[in-house]
């Protein structure tokens, strides 16, 4: 499935600090608890102290939405260093810089993570972290699409000021003051416009418009929450109920709250303006204790390496993962999961027989392991696909390997939900099991609600099926998508691909059954019907009038035409002055004060320039694009379309200033300006 595009420049320092194994004279422990797993190389009581307060904030938010989804299928492992020092290398790097933070929570198919340090700094680590967590209990139970992005965020940023006392009185929604500040020194974001940015949107914003959306996201939330004496709350989940419903989401807001956009923007003016801020207080009646469920364990070396390389891994640094995981090896041959981490890292890689050997040395290990089975079967998967992502068909035998695969992942792990999604694709791709495919889906639907990724595969097995009615409604949500462009195109071009094969499929039946009548009525023999010079090929010609080059175009034609035509949609315009190009992206020149990306459009080769990549529009439509950009040459040259101001003078050594880097399928061709 196609990632955000991630701008990570590794630097040779970062590089360094990542590189090295742990200490060995460092000792690593693990504490498991209800929904966590954690481990770290601080103290066990801090690590379990960091338990409590996870398993606290978990509690009380169930409580408060006893209505939402809170069993991820998805385990989640809390990393707890000792330090800043032990910390920092395993903080994201951004842009060639590592990230001064104090906690951070990665999201993943198969893993979460959430890593802080124990060490007291300036910043709360906890905040940021409540803050990804509630995302993830959110979108573990509505989807990421159907919950509007001021809301999620605003709800987010409520939480993410949890405090306790005394294990029972619980502190929500406090005073966040730089947002106050923020919202006091600039004009709010007109209702109308907070509420059609959705996460598309918000990222191509620069840091301050950001800042603002999140701010007024979160006071907007709060005045409906706690704001006039609670009398907004039950509105709200009015409103969202009438959105549930379709209703149009300007109508939804009047009906729901009694008041118009421009009415609520000045309660939420005053409310903002006033002193009258203040947070939620609940006393539970009894303690939320969970030291009693606290189980701890020391984690040898090799352990500590096989997590600590994982992590890595899914934080998008591959080669510092792999030094980890290898070294984890070493001291541990036999350890599955260091096997299984590496594997992963290596199929990423396209480096497909060596993953193949570590994921079959994890089975051989730990033949129990569900996610062992399931990557053993993931690697089989990519190994099939071509250069764009897709697959046109599996070998009998690699078909049979992956279907076991899956089957014991699912029977070791029924509530893993990427088991049901991969082998649903399997059968996709071969044409086969579709009924099955579509209930596998339907389990995998019911354990992650609002996956898209799982609607979408749902919807191209409908329509296999010749379940048009079934597919639409399964596609149709998706194109309204919030937060992937790329979702969106694929979408609009399924359903193009739906309509024009429903037409085809509903013009060959009137055929058919024209035919039929004919015969009945003594015209033509059924048998003169089937054979080379009869009324069958007198009525495929008849169908080729009208519109014959639509009907002679192939499935997979059409579903080429629709995507270009979904992409173009999705692109970012070019508006007066701007120019855009369809052409092959070479190479990045990073100098100290600007960027050259030099692309070939033709026979010319354009030079571009930019002073850094946070002023350009980046966007992938395809899987081509690769995870990550990076200064040099490219690995693979990439179908690009650049969007630039061309320069004035007509010696200059630059030919424009690039605006937007979009990439594109090599099949795509950019329409006439």
């Amino acid at each position: 499935m196609m990632k955000r595009l991630a701008l990570i420049f590794a630097t040779v320092a970062a590089l360094l600090l990542a590189a090295g194994p742990a200490s060995a004279k460092e000792t690593w422990t693990s504490v498991r608890s209800q929904n966590f797993f954690l481990i770290g190389n601080a103290g066990d009581k801090e690590i379990r102290r960091v338990a409590t307060r996870l398993e606290q904030f978990r509690e009380v938010f169930s409580r408060l939405f006893p209505g939402a989804k809170f069993n991820s299928p998805v385990p989640t492992t809390v990393v707890v260093f000792k330090s800043h020092g032990s910390y920092k290398p395993f903080k994201p790097v951004v842009d060639g810089k590592i990230s001064e933070v104090a906690g951070y929570f990665q999201s993943g198919e198969e893993i979460n993570y959430i890593t802080l340090t124990s060490e007291a700094g300036r910043e709360n680590p906890f905040s940021t972290i409540y803050h990804e967590y509630v995302h993830l209990l959110v979108n573990n139970s509505y989807g990421n699409a159907s919950v509007p992005a001021w809301f999620n965020e605003g709800l987010a940023e409520y939480y993410s000021t949890f405090d306790i006392d005394d294990d029972r009185k619980v502190q929500l929604g406090k005073l966040i003051e730089n947002h106050i500040f923020l919202l006091r020194q600039q004009p709010l974001i007109p209702l109308k416009t907070l509420f059609d940015i959705d996460y598309y949107s918000l990222h191509r914003n620069n840091q301050g418009a950001r800042g603002l959306f999140y701010a007024e996201a979160w006071a907007l939330v709060h005045y409906l929450i706690l704001g006039s004496d609670g009398q907004r709350l039950p509105q709200l989940g009015r409103y969202f109920t009438l959105l549930s419903k379709s209703v149009p989401t300007e109508q939804a807001f009047r009906e729901a709250f009694q008041t118009d956009y421009a009415g609520m923007e000045k309660e939420l003016k005053k409310y903002v303006q006033s002193n009258t801020f203040r947070g939620q207080v609940a006393t539970f009646e009894r303690k939320l204790e969970f030291e009693a469920e606290l189980r701890s364990a020391p984690l040898t070396e090799a352990e500590a390496e096989a997590h600590l390389g994982d992590l890595l891994l899914h934080t998008d640094r591959a080669v510092d993962a792999a030094a980890r995981l290898q070294n984890a090896i070493a001291l541990d041959p036999k350890l599955a999961a260091a096997h299984v981490s590496l594997g992963l890292a290596l199929a990423r890689q396209k480096r497909f027989d060596d993953a193949k050997r570590h994921l079959r040395l994890a089975l051989a290990a730990d033949a129990q392991s569900y996610l062992a089975n399931y990557q053993y079967a993931y690697a089989l998967s990519r190994e099939g696909m071509d250069e764009s992502g897709m697959a046109s068909g599996y070998s009998a035998e690699a078909a049979a390997e992956m279907r076991a695969a899956l089957r014991k992942a699912m029977t070791l792990k029924p509530e893993f939900p990427e088991s049901y999604r991969l082998l649903a694709w399997v059968n996709l791709v071969t044409g086969e099991s579709l009924e099955e495919s579509a209930e596998l889906l339907k389990k995998a639907l019911a354990l992650s609600p609002g996956n898209e990724q799982y609607s979408f595969i749902l919807a191209q097995i409908h329509l296999r099926r010749e379940n048009y009615d079934a597919a639409r409604r399964v596609a149709e949500p998706l194109t309204k998508s919030g937060g992937d462009p790329q979702m969106r195109a694929n979408a609009q071009s399924l359903l193009r691909v739906i309509d024009s094969t429903q037409q085809q499929a509903a013009q060959y039946q009137a055929m058919r059954e024209a035919a039929e009548k004919r015969n009945a009525d003594g015209g033509v023999s059924s048998s003169s019907s089937t054979g080379g010079g009869g009324e069958a090929p007198r009525l495929r010609r008849r169908g080729e009038t009208g519109d014959r080059a639509e009907s002679n175009k192939s499935i997979e034609e059409l579903k080429a035409e629709a995507l270009s035509e979904a992409i173009h949609e999705a692109m970012r315009p070019a508006v007066e002055g701007e120019t855009r190009a369809q052409g092959v992206l070479l190479r990045i020149e990073c100098g100290q004060k600007n960027l050259v990306f030099h692309v070939k459009v033709g026979e010319r080769l354009l030079k571009l320039q930019t002073e850094s990549f946070n002023n350009l529009h980046i966007m992938a439509f395809t899987p081509e694009a690769g995870g990550e950009i990076t200064c040099g040459p490219r690995k693979t040259e990439s179908t690009v379309v650049v969007t630039f101001r061309a320069a004035t003078e007509a010696r200059a050594k630059i030919d424009g200033a690039i605006i937007a880097l979009e990439f594109v399928p090599a099949s795509f061709r950019l329409s006439k300006q």
